[in-house]
């Protein structure tokens, strides 16, 4: 199996909505069969008579039928309205919460088990087969009242972007695991062999956006090629057919097209796996839609600058990759591109720093964040908070006419507006 195919089963078992349930569906056509069983040997028989099981039965089945429906329709209407409050990449993320899968598993089982049970009621009533349909039909509508309150607490401005820094730092500490040690960020040079020109280009055959690619599989490729690639686009970028996606250099004969091909995953959208500037981008989204004079809620940005606070600090502290990997023996084998530091914080503050300038919780958030960060993150990493900071300073002075609302917006407020200067 290919690294692409392991790529995409990981993926599917990761965001697919319907296949838990289907999961439940097919256990339960297994589990009566076993219920049928145990109850033959055992010999416990219901005291309802069969019409009355047969009733019982029948209502449950609709019941759940119906229950199933309606739970789905206020998903998806839940799921719409907190996109279409936020921003659509969050649709992603809730189609991977796990209570929702788990609660729908349970709903589908109880539903297929209890039908299962009446269609084969012809005499004595079996009574665990009974109490199984009964039991995981009331279990499924305590399961809906947990699932309710959770899917309510999940979808808030506040736990969204928890989540989503969450995993921000998550990938954040799997792309770069090496802690800073002290010293400047080594860049990755402008070609892996200066003044040499690649002996192959592999074009791209898929249009789409690059969501990760194997990295240690190409350094292989590379090292049984005796060769340097370069791998082109960067994690998130968006790729068009006939668009370079490697570059060999100094040999790579032996590789072939193939097993370049699948060595790169295509989807519709980013996603976060390798891409650790797209919880920033998801963030910066929330917080640019709460500014807009449409919605007008500062005190959501503020709750998305929290996140982006913590976010820039775990940054601040860690190894940026230089996009330069050798094999064992220390030839350089892999070269791709990598966001650097001043690229993480321009896409972090640029966008919220120019929505809310005339916001004074905004504003004072924001420096509090940044001079945080320039006391905190190690020196040579302080020079593009200053700008940004610099820039902060210069824009309160031209939108805040009042010498007062100046004054206010000079001082750092980690609330934004409530909080100790």
């Amino acid at each position: 199996m290919t690294w692409l195919q392991q790529y995409r089963i990981n993926s599917f078992l990761r965001s697919s909505v319907w296949l838990p349930p289907l999961l439940g569906m097919v256990a339960a056509l297994l589990l009566y069969p076993l219920t049928q069983w145990i109850d033959a040997v055992v010999g416990w028989k219901s005291v309802v008579s069969p019409d009355s099981a047969r009733a019982v039965l029948a209502a449950l089945a609709s019941s759940m039928l119906t229950f199933i429906v309606f739970v789905f329709s206020i998903l998806l209407l839940a799921v719409q309205l907190a996109s279409a409050q936020l921003t659509p990449r969050i649709i992603a993320l809730v189609s991977r919460n796990r209570i929702m899968k788990f609660s729908l598993t349970i709903f589908i089982f109880a539903f297929t088990y209890t039908l299962a049970a009446l269609s084969r009621i012809d005499g004595p009533v079996p009574q665990i087969s009974m109490w199984v349909s009964v039991y995981s039909c009331i279990a499924s509508v305590a399961v809906f009242l947990y699932m309710i309150d959770h899917v309510g607490k999940a979808l808030r401005p506040v736990s969204i972007m928890t989540r989503i820094g969450n995993i921000g730092q998550e990938v954040i500490r799997d792309v770069y695991p090496q802690l800073l040690p002290g010293a400047a960020d080594m860049r990755a040079d402008a070609a892996p062999v200066s003044g040499t020109a690649a002996s192959r280009t592999f074009l791209s055959k898929r249009t789409g956006v690059v969501l990760a690619f194997d990295v240690a599989g190409l350094v292989e490729l590379a090292r049984r090629g005796d060769c340097i690639v370069e791998f082109v686009p960067q994690v998130g970028d968006f790729v068009t057919a006939g668009d370079p996606l490697f570059r060999l250099f100094c040999g790579g004969e032996t590789i072939t097209d193939r097993q370049l091909e699948h060595a790169v995953a295509f989807g519709p959208e980013r996603t976060m796996e390798q891409d650790p500037e797209f919880a920033f981008r998801i963030i910066v989204d929330i917080a640019s839609k709460a500014l807009s004079p449409a919605i007008n809620d500062p005190t959501t940005a503020v709750l998305a600058l929290d996140q982006i606070h913590r976010l820039l600090r775990e940054v601040a502290n860690r190894q940026l990759d230089n996009g330069r990997i050798c094999d064992d023996a220390g030839e350089l084998r892999l070269t791709y591109r990598t966001p650097d530091w001043e690229n993480i914080v321009g896409l972090a503050v640029t966008e919220i720093r120019q929505f809310g300038r005339d916001s004074i919780q905004i504003v004072r958030r924001m420096r509090a964040m940044l001079e945080n960060l320039i006391e905190s993150v190690p020196p040579h990493r302080a020079a593009p908070l200053r700008e940004e900071l610099a820039l902060l300073s210069r824009g309160v002075e031209h939108d805040f006419r009042d010498p007062e609302d100046r004054l206010r917006a000079a001082s750092g407020d980690s609330l934004g507006v409530g909080g100790s200067p």
